[in-house]
């Protein structure tokens, strides 16, 4: 058996062929399987023949942009997004979590930085082996069961796809049902330099995964002037 085929396998998509050769020698040398494409069309080329357990993506890139593509993707797959920028306005921040991306890195960056930010995004749902855990905290609120400490949510028994940041969130709510969480707060939860106009765009997004009527919150409610709260209606 190839040993290589136990290693992530990463999409880096990237119009640069300077960088994205030097992101594919660097990750190949730290423990990854990695893949590329120069546009937008030609990763959709290898989704179509591939598994990958990440996306390295570009927003700017000639033709389709790495926005409009993970946006695209994000409705019919949820592997997770690790977008790269030059762009450093916030609204620009804003737009790639709207899409659905599971982290943001802007350009210049250190390779570092970036190893360690995928490999934080791949210990989502891997738990470290060791002794027999204890029973898994699960909490319910409507026809919802989130699992705090594998991040992951499930209606009627069907699981519901989250990126890092919902799943953090979740994870702050559930840790203290019914109490308001400022979004000060939650942004110390979810991390990633994330301000508090981006904080209300993660809460909008989560709700349309857990709401029945995302307009008329039921469990994940909004307590002016201070902030937020789960509920179990």
């Amino acid at each position: 058996m190839d040993a290589s085929a136990d290693k992530p396998h990463i999409l880096v998509v990237d119009d640069d062929t300077r960088l994205r050769e030097l992101l594919k020698s660097f990750l190949s040398r730290n423990g990854f399987r990695v893949s590329t494409a120069s546009h937008a069309a030609e990763a959709r080329q290898r989704l179509q023949t591939l598994d990958f357990d990440l996306i390295v993506l570009d927003v700017m890139m000639p033709g389709e942009t790495g926005l409009a593509f993970a946006a695209e993707l994000r409705r019919t797959d949820d592997v997770p997004i690790l977008m790269l920028t030059a762009m450093a306005d916030p609204k620009d921040r804003i737009a790639g979590l709207e899409t659905g991306v599971d982290d943001y890195l802007g350009k210049p960056f250190e390779p570092r930085e970036l190893l360690l930010r995928l490999q934080s995004i791949l210990r989502r749902g891997r738990p470290a082996a060791g002794p027999p855990a204890e029973p898994q905290r699960r909490i319910t609120f409507g026809p919802m069961q989130f699992d705090a400490e594998l991040g992951e949510l499930t209606q009627k028994g069907k699981r519901v796809a989250l990126t890092d940041a919902e799943v953090a969130l979740l994870r702050a709510f559930t840790s203290r049902m019914g109490e308001v969480l400022s979004r000060e707060t939650l942004c110390k939860s979810v991390g990633s330099d994330i301000n508090e106009r981006a904080i209300d765009v993660q809460v909008t997004r989560l709700r349309r995964k857990i709401e029945p009527d995302p307009s008329f919150p039921r469990y994940l409610r909004t307590v002016r002037g201070q902030g937020y709260r789960l509920v179990d209606a």
